[in-house]
């Protein structure tokens, strides 16, 4: 079962991820996950001299192409064209031949192979001995690093020394454009639209520097790169330059003597703009450069350093016990924050820059897995990827329009702010994206308690979601407000009356648009925002229809749900998951059967409107439906197992979230990384066994451990003050490190906490339940056998 971790060239380490040997079968899926990227660039973790490879990556995030999107049949309201994220110039190049034999590890001996991304330095390391064809050995050394602190520049350090005797050495740093890449499967005519994207404006080569402009031929973006060299040793070599349309060449030539080495660094800065001119563009480039070059390597390691600092010190969890989960979990963070730490306006994609799944797009996910980690570790950027939904507002009000909707409708899933999903059913059903904006502004707000942000991103989004609920759902005979014909996150449920999560996000959504705008009158006015439409949003979300069976006494994820057949699970094979791959939809959106947690996430959001025994009947139930087809559904079970008191349940839910791409646990982590999953990780632990829950006033927790975990210790950012919450099996000490005093709830009890004076209480024990049943074959896999439950 497990791909990656327990793959014999993996080792367990708390604080990176090591290599000891290099398996091409696995080739792609460690590109992934050795990937380097800040939010803005994104290099995967190709080895530097190009080949082999699985899938070159080099990505800057907003950058896509247009591609078109087939239909059999057209209908009205279908995108034209749809975004794909594109391989832009590859800086990350750099050959070598010694004694006029190019470096493969596919040919030769290698003696030893070794990579490392270390978590606190944020750099990945590499170490290779190897003798070439000719019997001349050399020992390589790499660091490589995507700054955060200098967003458009990545590094590398370079260091070749002869082992057994004297090499002629020859070093080609690149710039590569328009590089072969492995075909798309599906559709030919998306192939041949992503063949050779980039067109050449501008190259040129000057002594160590190189620098070049191209742009995409269709949707019009200017992309720029550019490369400078860093000779430490020795003082004397020869060098030589060169440039053409897709290929920019610096050349190092030097005679080592055995023990000598040619070291240098090779930096690399991106940019692109849709607006600037091609001189804007090369002169931004070459201003990040240059900005590189003054700083050095050395300090740019440095400033890495310090970043990561900062955020582990705020973001870092540690667990007792378990040492996979607790090397999984940092390896979670890292990624999360690569990300988004750096993406300042831009969307944060599913598979983050680490790879071409979902052809780049951003989801849902952002907003309901990805944000509420940065909202508590790194809330200015869980600010700036709203604003990318601020920023892409008019879009979101013109597709609303098309619909004949007021308000906005945000793209299912997107790149620049246009839908691009040609399957209606998701495309244009799935409402709930909407209410999930609105949830994660909310959570914001609540968390910084930012009055600019509040005003001038918050209400306009909060307002114009409103909107569109208002307008898209109506007052049944009953008098209760109904939303119609909407997928909710379930997506083998489609196109279902009164979907229960979409209506109680909708609820908060317009409760919160009425209370938000009556906290900035003016700005609301600036809207057209009357008391009379406040008041109209109000008493919808007041009389906002929740559906349940009374004769089961469950909530029902939809209108009729449970009255469908229930799906024949014990007939279904291994093999035939997840289902969409093996059975027509039409079947799957008549039975009952989940892709993944819908009713329940819920339940985790809104758990105000459910009662303990509701929560615990409506778990059991859709426990025994959900297939878990979806990366996204493992942590939101685990967080509500935890709560229910099934921690050991929870326990493996945590692991299966944590391990998603290190394990392949879905066998397309060579696609990219799962970065919602690794989100998850954070949100069942915190969420899960930190027992964390929002609140308008004060923040509540409700800690509880599984019997596999010892302690676990979880830093957070809340209300402005640094804090940390350490849960043991018996007792919870919360702790503000730094800031003013701040009020929690522990299992009910007000806490006051004071900077620097750790607060101590016992833990609730969980309460007595049977435990729920999954469907036949679809349990997750246990991490711990659990402990007899002791009276």
């Amino acid at each position: 079962m497990s791909r990656l971790i327990n793959h014999p060239e993996f080792t367990v380490d708390p604080w990176c991820l090591h290599a000891k040997n290099l398996d091409l079968d696995v080739l792609a899926q460690t590109e992934s996950v050795f990937t380097l990227a800040n939010g803005h660039v994104g290099w995967r973790g190709n080895l530097e001299e190009g080949e082999p490879h699985g899938l070159p990556g080099t990505y800057l995030n907003g950058v896509y192409e247009l591609r078109p999107l087939p239909y059999a049949e057209a209908g009205y309201g279908y995108p034209e064209s749809g975004q794909t994220i594109i391989n832009v110039t590859n800086g990350k190049m750099i050959r070598l031949l010694v004694d006029d034999e190019p470096f493969d590890i596919r040919y030769g001996r290698m003696h030893s192979h070794e990579r490392t991304l270390d978590f606190r330095d944020g750099v990945l390391h590499r170490s290779v001995e190897w003798t070439s064809p000719t019997g001349r050995t050399v020992r390589i050394k790499t660091t490589r690093l995507v700054s955060f602190t200098q967003r458009s520049i990545a590094a590398t350090y370079y260091e070749v020394e002869p082992v057994d005797g004297p090499a002629r050495v020859v070093v080609q740093s690149e710039l590569v454009t328009n590089e072969q890449l492995p075909r798309p499967v599906g559709d030919p005519r998306v192939a041949v639209a992503m063949d050779n994207v980039l067109v050449a404006e501008r190259h040129e080569a000057l002594g160590a520097r190189v620098d070049t402009v191209h742009r995409t031929r269709r949707s019009g973006i200017r992309v720029g790169a550019a490369m400078d060299h860093e000779v430490l040793h020795p003082p004397t070599y020869q060098l030589s330059s060169e440039s053409t349309d897709n290929l920019g060449r610096v050349t190092l030539a030097v005679d080592l003597k055995k023990g000598q080495s040619l070291r240098f660094v090779k930096y690399v800065s991106h940019g692109w703009s849709a607006e600037r001119s091609l001189p804007g563009v090369r002169a931004q480039v070459g201003a990040a450069l240059t900005a590189a070059r003054q700083t050095g390597w050395e300090d740019l390691l440095t400033d890495q350093q310090r970043y990561l600092e900062t955020f582990w010190d705020r973001a870092d969890v540690e667990i007792d016990g378990d040492p996979e989960l607790q090397q999984a979990v940092r390896f979670a963070l890292f990624h999360v924050l690569q990300a988004g730490a750096r993406a300042e306006g831009r969307a944060i994609p599913a598979k983050g820059l680490t790879g071409t799944g979902y052809d780049g797009h951003a989801f849902w996910d952002t907003e309901m897995f990805v944000l509420p980690v940065l909202t508590y570790t790194q809330p200015d950027a869980a600010a700036n990827a709203l604003l990318w939904r601020y920023n892409t507002l008019t879009r979101a009000t013109t597709r609303a329009q098309q619909l004949g909707l007021a308000g906005a409708a945000f793209p299912w899933r997107s790149i620049n702010g246009s839908e691009c999903s040609g399957y209606w059913p998701a495309g244009t059903a799935a409402f709930h994206v909407n209410a999930d904006v609105a949830d994660a502004v909310v959570r914001y707000l609540r968390n910084t308690r930012d009055v600019d942000f509040s005003q001038f991103v918050g209400l306009p989004l909060l307002v114009e979601t409103a909107r569109l609920w208002r307008s898209l759902g109506h007052y049944g005979p009953g008098g209760e407000f109904r939303i119609a014909g909407v997928t909710g996150p379930d997506e083998y449920s489609a196109v279902a009356d009164d979907n229960l999560y979409t209506n109680l996000m909708a609820q908060q959504n317009l409760q919160f648009a009425a209370e938000v705008a009556g906290a900035h009158p003016d700005r609301a006015k600036q809207m057209g925002v009357s008391g009379e439409e406040m008041a109209d949003w109000t008493a919808a979300a007041l009389a906002m229809y929740v559906p349940f069976d009374e004769k089961l006494r469950i909530h029902l994820q939809a209108e009729s749900f449970s009255q469908h057949q229930v799906w024949d699970f014990a007939s279904t094979r291994p093999i035939d998951y997840p289902l969409m791959l093996h059975f027509p939809y039409f079947d799957l959106y008549r039975k009952q059967v989940i892709k993944q947690a819908d009713l329940v996430l819920a339940m985790q959001l809104r758990g105000e409107m459910f009662t303990d025994d509701e929560k615990s009947r409506n778990f059991n139930y859709y426990e025994r439906l959900t297939v878990r087809d979806s990366s996204l559904s493992a942590c939101t079970q685990g967080v509500m197992a935890a709560e229910l008191g099934h921690l050991d349940l929870a326990y493996d839910y945590l692991g299966e979230a944590s391990l998603m791409d290190l394990k392949d646990l879905e066998h397309n982590t060579r696609d990219g990384l799962h970065i919602a999953s690794l989100a998850g990780s954070w949100i069942t632990l915190v969420y899960g066994f930190g027992g964390m829950r929002e609140a308008t006033a004060v923040q509540h927790f409700s800690p509880r451990l599984p019997s596999g975990m010892h302690r676990l210790k979880f830093h957070i950012v809340l209300r402005h003050r640094r804090m940390s919450v350490e849960v043991t099996p018996d007792s919870a000490t919360y702790l503000v490190v730094e800031g003013e005093p701040l009020e929690i709830t522990h299992f009910g009890t007000s806490l006051t906490l004071t900077a620097g004076q750790p607060v101590t209480r016992a833990v609730a024990p969980p309460p007595e339940r049977e435990p729920p049943q999954q469907p036949v074959g679809r349990e997750p896999m246990r991490r711990h056998e659990p402990r007899p439950r002791t009276s």
